[in-house]
């Protein structure tokens, strides 16, 4: 039987995550350390002591979160569990960054500081409060789609992220969202809710975003990971440096 490893995207932080992780496996403990040292601050105390709401602002819930996920995955090889024991590893989102880093294809360091520039560049596109995005459970893609489509009203609204074949995420303008809610139910969506995210994640308002990190990765190594990664963006395995920074 195949294995994988999938990595979280935002949404999943919470204060004192990976705390428990870190006082029992001194591996664990060193990644955060070292995503600290890399960002030249304590992250590793707003993710254990912080407020929620500054723990949810992007451009520190993306790294947080690597820095969690990562640390899980030392705690897995102190139990003899290894990421080359996965045919294949995957995140969400900003967990395909965690997905890199466990694989060796980027530095935990690289990453920690790419996902706080993907983060910061994030929230610079898009102020607090302007955009959101919701999740839309028991619509499939195309009639997700007709509702971002009859929600914009002048606004961005569109059907971001195809999750499964009964969950799609629309993200843009925050009426637009909001007004998205509504119509999903009247089209027969079992719930519609929206996410706990500062900024409307994967769609056309990200493009600036998008910019600062082409550059941003044009700047750092990237290896062949040790197992191959499932991109977001193609849904299909890459393991080419090239192809992974595309």
């Amino acid at each position: 039987m195949s294995k994988a490893f999938v990595f979280p995207g935002q949404g999943a932080q919470s204060i004192g995550m990976g705390k428990a992780l870190a006082d029992a496996y001194p591996a664990a403990k060193a990644v955060f350390g070292e995503v600290d040292e890399a960002l030249g601050e304590k992250l590793s105390a707003l993710i254990w002591e912080g407020e929620q709401d500054t723990l949810t602002l992007t451009q520190n819930a993306q790294p947080a979160l690597m820095a969690t996920s990562l640390a899980a995955m030392r705690a897995l090889e102190a139990e003899g569990v290894a990421i080359t024991d996965a045919s294949f590893v995957a995140g969400h989102s900003l967990g395909e960054y965690s997905a890199l880093a466990a694989t060796g294809a980027l530095s935990i360091a690289d990453t920690a500081r790419l996902l706080r520039t993907r983060g910061t560049a994030m929230q610079e596109a898009v102020p607090v409060g302007v955009g959101a995005m919701a999740a839309l459970l028991g619509l499939d893609f195309e009639t997700a789609q007709e509702v971002a489509s009859e929600a914009a009203q002048g606004d961005v609204c569109q059907a971001a992220n195809d999750n499964d074949p009964s969950q799609v995420v629309v993200s843009g303008h925050l009426g637009a969202v909001e007004r998205a809610l509504v119509i999903a139910k009247e089209k027969g969506a079992k719930r519609a809710v929206l996410l706990p995210v500062s900024a409307p994640f994967h769609c056309a308002l990200m493009e600036p975003a998008a910019r600062v990190m082409a550059d941003a990765l044009g700047a750092v190594e990237i290896n062949t990971p040790a197992v191959p990664v499932v991109a977001n963006v193609r849904a299909d395995a890459v393991s080419d440096p090239a192809a992974i920074r595309t």
